[in-house]
């Protein structure tokens, strides 16, 4: 089998809204001399997609409502902020001083709803999740195919905290074209025992090694190409990854 290879792109521009994502993911491929082949997965860093969909949000257009002002109060956060929070949000799950743990609209539980303010242009500005990854993901492979006749992946990733560990990880959010869930049960061990329980969160692991060449600051790699070893495709959903209440047992 072949080694697993991601490239950044190099040449990503800042991303402003309605900008064209495919063109300028083949125009940075050009620049960084990659090539694209049927089979390749292409990684997306949340921020340029909500960015291209216009999902950037001046705070001084934000009103606070009654609850936002108190968990605002709770948090020691800016309420506008926590206005965005409780609009982008199923539930709210945990508020402490700091901190506010959120079911998102999509399904994910994360920190803040997933709203970002690094690597955003303006002190005054909050960036939230795409509306539907899932769909910006077929979009974008559409539109590479359409300029190419390459059919890839893509996946949409963020870097979101974990229930047991410190520290964020690269996470999928929305893809097309990948699996996402691989489940191994069945399938013989070394010892030729049958797996029993083994899922592989394939779309996460893949997110995090992705995300690791993206960096976190001030690097500029939003988009990483993958090619080879493990780059599996498949056609997986977001919503396999996701804990069903039911086994959810800290909820």
């Amino acid at each position: 089998m072949s080694g697993l290879t991601l490239t950044p792109l190099q040449g990503v521009p800042k991303i402003r809204a309605g900008d064209d994502i495919a063109q300028i993911t083949l125009d940075a491929a050009a620049s960084s001399h990659v090539s694209l082949q049927s089979g390749d997965i292409l990684v997306y860093a949340q921020k340029i997609i909500s960015k291209a969909e216009g999902r950037l949000v001046a705070l001084s257009t934000v009103t606070p409502s009654a609850e936002a002002i108190r968990l605002a109060s709770v948090t020691e956060k800016d309420p506008r902020v926590i206005e965005l929070v409780l609009s982008e949000s199923k539930a709210v799950l945990r508020a402490r001083p700091g901190v506010i743990i959120v079911e998102h609209n999509l399904g994910f539980v994360l920190a803040n709803a997933g709203i970002d303010r690094s690597n955003v242009d303006g002190m005054d500005h909050a960036l939230l999740l795409p509306l539907d990854p899932e769909a910006s993901s077929r979009r974008i492979r559409a539109d590479i195919a359409a300029k190419t006749s390459c059919d890839i992946g893509v996946m949409i990733i963020d870097s979101i905290g974990r229930a047991w560990r410190n520290g964020t990880v690269g996470t999928l959010i929305g893809s097309s074209g990948v699996p996402t869930l691989l489940d191994l049960r069945g399938k013989p061990d070394l010892f030729g025992r049958n797996l029993e329980t083994t899922e592989v969160g394939w779309g996460d692991e893949m997110a995090s090694a992705a995300s690791l060449v993206m960096g976190q600051a001030a690097e500029g790699w939003p988009v990483v190409h993958v090619r080879g070893g493990p780059a599996l495709r498949g056609e997986g959903a977001i919503h396999d990854l996701l804990r069903p209440k039911s086994k959810d047992l800290f909820r």
